[in-house]
């Protein structure tokens, strides 16, 4: 298998919606209820009886967690714009921090 250094995503600016820093950060602990509940169904933690097989369930898992890495870019938007928050000052901080405790090369 080949090992990958890194994962890229470019995941758009929505359209139509006027989010806030509040509205944002509920939507995202939303979503992040919704990746929690698709683990939980297949690891049968959901106390139905019934569990779903392990090829539907990782892709409802990944479904789930793109729908919170959208939320979060949409944060980012939200930093950017309402409040002047440098995210590629911020990015290339918090990739120093995972350096020197050992994280990634």
């Amino acid at each position: 298998m080949n090992a990958k250094l890194s994962k890229t995503i470019t995941l758009p600016r929505l359209n139509r919606l006027n989010p806030s820093l509040e509205s944002t950060a509920l939507k995202i602990m939303e979503e992040s209820g919704e990746l929690a509940q698709a683990i939980g169904k297949f690891r049968g933690l959901n106390g139905e009886l019934q569990r779903v097989d392990e090829t539907e369930a990782m892709q409802l898992v990944a479904k789930e967690l793109i729908d919170v890495a959208q939320t979060a870019v949409t944060m980012m938007f939200v930093l950017e714009e309402q409040y002047g928050i440098d995210l590629d000052k911020v990015l290339a901080e918090h990739i120093a921090k995972l350096r020197s405790k050992g994280y990634c090369d």
